[in-house]
C-alpha cells in the first residue's frame, strides 16, 4: 500500500520543501510526492488542479494520501469536504502531518462516524475561515499601502521576507505553529515573523509597496 504526499503552493516563489521537511521530522515515510504550483485554494477545486485530478485515479483502496493540513486540500468548506469523504468512499486513508489526524471511511459504527464526519466538517470550515481572515489582512495592507503611496514615495526598509515566505508564515500561523518552527522553516528571523504576526496589514503593505503585486487569494 502506498503512501502519497500531496502539497500545494498557491505562489510562484513558494516551494513545497517546508511541507514535506514536516511530514519527515513526524516521521512519515512517504512514497511518492505530488504536488499543485500556483495553485489557489479557494479559487480553483481540487478535482479541477492538475495534480489534484490526478490523484483521485493513482490512489487504489488501501492507500494513505498525507497532506500538511487540510487547507492543502483547499480552502473552500464543500469543497475540501467532500474531497476527503470521496476519497474514504474510494477506501483510502487521509492522513494529516499537523497533529497526526487520520480519516477512514472503514468504520461503520454511526456514532464514529457521526464524530468523524463533525471534525471532517469543523476543519473544512475553519480552512476557509482562515483564508477569508489572510485575504482581509490583504485589504488592509493594500489599502494601507495607497495611503502611504499618497503621503510620501519613501517606502522604508526593504522587507526581509519574500512573498512566498510571506504566505508561509500566514500558513503556519493559522495551524498555530510556534515562532521556533517557523524560523527554523522558512529561515527567516523570530523577529521578521513576530512582525507578520503581530501586523499582517502591515507586512502587507511593505511587501506592496516594494513589489507593487498584491497577494492572490490561496
Amino acid at each position: 500500500m502506498a503512501t502519497i504526499f500531496y502539497a500545494r503552493v498557491s505562489t510562484v516563489d513558494q516551494n513545497i520543501e517546508h511541507q514535506q521537511m514536516q511530514a519527515a521530522a513526524a516521521g512519515f515515510k512517504i512514497d511518492r510526492v505530488v504536488a499543485d504550483h500556483g495553485v489557489s485554494g479557494v479559487s480553483t477545486l481540487f478535482a479541477d488542479r492538475p495534480n489534484g485530478r490526478r490523484l483521485f485515479d493513482m490512489l487504489r483502496a488501501g492507500d494513505t494520501l498525507l497532506v500538511r493540513w487540510v487547507d492543502r486540500l483547499g480552502r473552500n468548506y464543500s469543497d475540501v469536504r467532500d474531497t476527503i469523504q470521496e476519497f474514504m468512499r474510494r477506501g483510502v486513508l487521509i492522513r494529516t502531518v499537523i497533529n497526526g489526524l487520520t480519516f477512514d471511511g472503514a468504520t461503520k459504527d454511526p456514532m464514529q462516524q457521526a464524530v468523524r464526519d463533525a471534525l471532517i466538517g469543523f476543519l473544512a470550515a475553519a480552512a476557509q475561515a482562515n483564508a477569508e481572515a489572510i485575504k482581509e489582512a490583504q485589504r488592509g495592507g493594500i489599502a494601507l499601502a495607497k495611503a502611504k503611496q499618497g503621503e510620501t514615495k519613501y517606502r522604508g526598509r526593504k522587507p526581509s521576507y519574500t512573498r512566498g515566505e510571506f504566505a508561509t508564515v500566514c500558513d503556519m500561523l493559522s495551524q498555530s505553529a510556534g515562532i521556533g518552527s517557523i524560523a527554523k522553516v522558512t529561515g527567516l528571523s523570530r523577529q521578521a515573523i513576530y512582525r507578520i504576526k503581530d501586523d499582517p496589514a502591515g507586512a502587507e503593505a511593505v511587501l506592496i509597496s516594494w513589489s507593487d503585486q498584491p497577494a492572490t487569494a490561496r
